[in-house]
């Protein structure tokens, strides 16, 4: 299992905190498209970094287009010489209309369309392969040489697909090189719902289990002191709490009997009401979307319930402060050790 943790989006800070997470053995780092744009601190890390995986946990794949994102990739492949890993998601509705300004329609089928696009861009590249992609969201039908990047000696990068519902996941498993579980996901729906998917997707595409990668940001409540784990909790209830709040994200909740919890938390996130949102979180359904034990004890709890399940891990404390020791790099120490 690769251990990967994160990298901020400041651009100052980018490339000493990819030196540190690589120091410190970590697999990969990922950055995530919120305040900031996801591709230039991984372009800072590249620079001052000589092993580590760079990624995108996620770029807004709909706030672009095939032709724009094959690019930034394609260029920032080649310059970390193979290391980058391309994780896209779709974002929702309302933020791809009325955030970006872009069409938003049929997320699934567009997004395997996306994705086609973009390695038929690159067969261009790569291979000298006419350009002629033609579909229902996107066409791509002009390549000529001043706008040809031309080959590399990496190739495109390996592409990674957030996903949560059947119809996303089943397009991870056909046409992505891997699948970015979402944190709200709980190691039940994983193995009930998300695997077989997956399977689905894998066995249209003629590939098996052994050609795709699973990453997995598992949520985790520690600490070394009561008052740091109660802090914890607290901070990983709300985080929970606003995920459950969106309707997408429902079927995760109903495969457990817990339903009606979205709807409750869907009006309290209308009415703002953050912190009663994270108190109706019960103790039952934070053990079971959370790792909670001590920095010692969440290694092998993590591999217990996920060591058949995935192949990347990273570490999702929605709580991190100054009050907290930094015990990522000891959970991590564990892990390697399993």
């Amino acid at each position: 299992m690769k251990i990967d943790g994160g990298i901020g989006t400041e651009l100052k800070g980018a490339a000493a905190q990819a030196q540190k997470a690589e120091a410190g053995g970590y697999d990969a780092v990922w950055a995530a498209e919120t305040s900031h744009d996801p591709f230039m601190p991984l372009l800072l890390a590249a620079e001052h970094t000589e092993r580590i995986g760079l990624g995108t946990a996620i770029a807004v794949a709909f706030a672009r287009n095939p032709m724009t994102v094959a690019g930034l990739a394609w260029d920032l492949n080649g310059y970390a010489e193979g290391r980058f890993l391309l994780g896209l998601g779709s974002q929702i509705k309302p933020h791809i209309e009325k955030r970006f300004s872009m069409p938003w329609s049929h997320p699934a089928a567009r997004m395997q369309e996306f994705i086609s696009a973009m390695r038929a861009i690159w067969d261009c590249w790569q291979n000298g392969t006419k350009l002629d992609f033609r579909g229902d969201f996107y066409t791509h039908t002009i390549m000529t040489p001043f706008f040809n990047p031309g080959s590399n000696d990496t190739g495109p990068p390996k592409v990674f697909l957030a996903a949560v519902g059947e119809g996303m996941t089943r397009v991870a498993g056909e046409v992505a090189d891997g699948m970015l579980v979402h944190g709200f996901t709980t190691e039940r729906y994983l193995r009930e719902v998300s695997m077989p998917t997956i399977e689905a997707g894998l066995k249209i595409s003629g590939r098996t289990r052994k050609d795709f990668q699973v990453s997995y940001p598992a949520f985790v409540v520690t600490g070394d002191t009561e008052e740091e784990i109660v802090a914890a909790s607290e901070g990983t209830r709300k985080q929970i709490a606003f995920y459950a709040s969106t309707p997408s994200y429902r079927p995760v909740l109903e495969l457990h009997g817990w339903g009606d919890l979205q709807t409750e938390l869907n009006v309290l996130s209308k009415r703002g009401e953050w912190d009663e949102m994270g108190r109706r979180i019960e103790d039952e359904v934070l053990e079971t979307f959370a790792v909670s034990g001590t920095p010692e004890e969440i290694p092998s709890r993590l591999h217990q319930r996920f060591g058949d399940l995935v192949d990347r891990v990273s570490l999702y404390m929605p709580y991190r402060s100054d009050s907290h020791h930094d015990v990522a790099p000891r959970i991590m120490a564990g892990l390697k050790t399993l």
